[in-house]
């Protein structure tokens, strides 16, 4: 339980002793430092249920408080805001308790199995800058989770049985005719497909292209993708190796952007358990059929909007996505019997998440319990406020992104960093912080406009300010290991920065609530900048190393060993390294 948490707890007893009927109490961080570092507003809704004055009972409050060692600076304002500070004895125990370990400051939550649906690369196609959220967003979703003691599966869930599988076979099989798998009488015997993994980067797009522009090409690539769905002996084959050719560079983009997946299924996996679903809701008189489509009436008598049906088979036997989506959702309950489902995806998705969750409520394929949740994401935008791309117009890819910031963070290294591959290395790790800190945070919600050079700087709100600061406060802790300092002892502080460094880390569990409450890192990362940039005014007001105040000097090195614990805490969290310098 975090150290406020236990305060708070204290407060809350306290007044029931007093006959006050109260859940629980919260200790507000004060808009008002000069009154105080906290407040309690507990008194208007209790004078409320009581039909008395607010001030009343607030001075009942304070009388009781007084009586407590933690508190000082106790007074009321305006009708009974209960303003209130800790005491430094109440700091330097709060902080003896984070130096052993910094954990302990955290309010877990109720254990609970969660899926996390994030990722959505598509097979044969490169990833491009709008998978960028939903990695991000999701992998840092997945961390929080799994810090306040979720256990969690990460799902990338492949796009892999929409139309680009038909798009690609035929292009194959107009470029490739002679592949066995295209015969007629093909029984299953091995071959090796002709391209490498940079062909699929122009074969997808030319096939597009001939799609759009001949119905004919799309009529054939629509009738392989619905092959590729009934199992097709020959199509299927190909497919299969096409994936096996995509996905180590979809692998070590994910890699790069330290995104990990405990599945790595696709919408073909969910087919396996689409005949049974399908058979399932027959069972329940829950489809019908409108014009040769088979579709499920999701309406509800609350309904402010049309809803419209959800269509599971269409007229020519194919499935969409509602039903590999669905599919997997029942699948996923048959094999992890999950407590909650997130969906990663862009917002424009709702309606379609909305659907799909609708119908496997009604249908009881989830239980009442199970929460399925949409996390959908704004859009990254270049300067001209729209979707960010090449110079040229073209779709940016990840790829191509990553080694653009990566431009721009090799120009600030430190020249003392002379050799080439460990450039290259620290370089990298600095670009992928300052992607992932500028993608999370701003609401999740929120489009917003990625300047690399803006957020390639080491001044300001960037992930490479974080980087230096944290590495900046390893260096120290290093110089005082060197010079004996093994063991902090923690006996006092000197002003009001000290103080507002550790009100900043009491806070900590509360930003991990929220963020997880919400689903949005936000926080987290405005956290992270607010407690860096107080410790390094922290650090350019005292020369912590040369402190002739030994006492001052002990309990400093603790505090940077704290701090610089909870900046590795929380970066991870938002699934960015740190390098040991840059």
């Amino acid at each position: 339980m975090s150290i406020l948490r236990n305060i708070e707890n204290d407060i809350t007893e306290m007044m029931c002793k007093l006959g006050y009927n109260i859940e629980k109490v919260n200790l507000q961080p004060s808009g008002r430092p000069e009154l105080g570092e906290f407040q309690i507003n507990d008194a208007f809704s209790l004078a409320k249920e009581n039909h008395c004055n607010p001030r009343e009972i607030a001075e009942k409050i304070v009388t009781e408080l007084e009586k407590d060692g933690r508190f000082h600076n106790l007074n009321i304002a305006g009708a009974g805001f209960i303003n209130l500070s800790l005491t430094e004895e109440f700091y330097l125990e709060a902080l003896k308790e984070l130096s052993k370990d910094i954990k302990s400051n955290i309010d877990m939550e109720p254990a609970k199995k969660i899926i996390i649906d994030y990722g959505g690369a598509n097979v044969a196609k490169i990833l491009h800058v709008g998978h960028l959220r939903s990695a991000n967003i999701g992998e840092a979703l997945k961390r929080l989770a799994r810090l306040l003691g979720m256990e969690v599966i990460g799902d990338v869930h492949l796009g892999d049985s929409g139309l680009q599988a038909g798009m690609v076979v035929s292009e194959m099989k107009e470029r490739y005719p002679e592949l066995p798998c295209f015969k007629e009488n093909y029984q299953g015997e091995d071959f090796s497909l002709p391209i490498t993994s940079d062909d699929l980067s122009v074969i997808y797009p030319t096939a597009s292209k001939k799609a759009k522009e001949n119905e004919e090409k799309m009529e054939e690539a629509r009738n392989i993708t619905y092959e590729i769905q009934k199992g097709h002996l020959g199509y299927s084959t190909i497919w299969n190796k096409v994936k096996e050719l995509s996905l180590p560079e979809i692998k070590r983009i994910y890699e790069e952007l330290n995104t990990s997946f405990d599945l790595w299924e696709g919408e073909l996996d969910s087919f396996l358990y689409i005949p049974d679903m399908l058979k399932y809701l027959e069972e329940k008189n829950l489809l019908e059929v409108s014009e040769g489509a088979t579709i499920m009436d999701i309406k509800e008598e609350t309904d402010k909007k049309e809803m419209p049906p959800i269509i599971l088979v269409t007229s020519n036997g194919a499935s969409v996505y509602a039903t590999t989506d669905l599919a997997t959702i029942y699948g996923r309950m048959k094999r992890f019997s999950p407590d909650e489902i997130w969906y990663l995806a862009d917002s424009r998705q709702d309606l379609h998440f909305e659907q799909v969750f609708r119908a496997s409520k009604k249908s009881k394929i989830t239980t009442e319990a199970t929460r399925l949740e949409f996390v959908g994401f704004g859009t990254m935008n270049g300067s001209d406020g729209k979707p960010f791309k090449t110079r040229d117009g073209g779709v940016m890819t990840l790829r191509d992104l990553i080694s653009l910031v990566n431009e721009e963070t090799r120009k600030r290294l430190n020249p003392m960093i002379t050799d080439e591959e460990e450039q290259k290395k620290i370089s990298k790790m600095i670009a992928i912080a300052a992607l992932k800190y500028a993608d999370l945070l701003p609401y999740r919600t929120t489009d917003y406009i990625f300047e690399p050079s803006k957020f390639a700087d080491l001044e300001g709100k960037t992930g490479p300010y974080l980087l230096y600061s944290t590495i900046r406060m390893n260096s120290l802790l290093k110089k005082a290991r060197n010079e004996g300092y093994n063991n902090y002892e923690i006996k006092k502080l000197k002003n009001e920065t000290d103080k507002e460094i550790l009100q900043t880390l009491l806070n900590m569990p509360r930003i991990l609530k929220k963020s997880y409450d919400v689903k949005s890192l936000n926080d987290i990362a405005e956290f992270l900048y607010k407690l860096t940039s107080t410790y390094n005014k922290f650090y350019s007001e005292n020369h912590i190393l040369t402190s002739k105040d030994e006492e001052l000097k002990t309990t400093w090195l603790a505090l940077t060993d704290v701090v610089y614990k909870t900046c590795l805490l929380l970066l991870d969290v938002l699934g960015i390294s740190v390098p040991e310098k840059m």
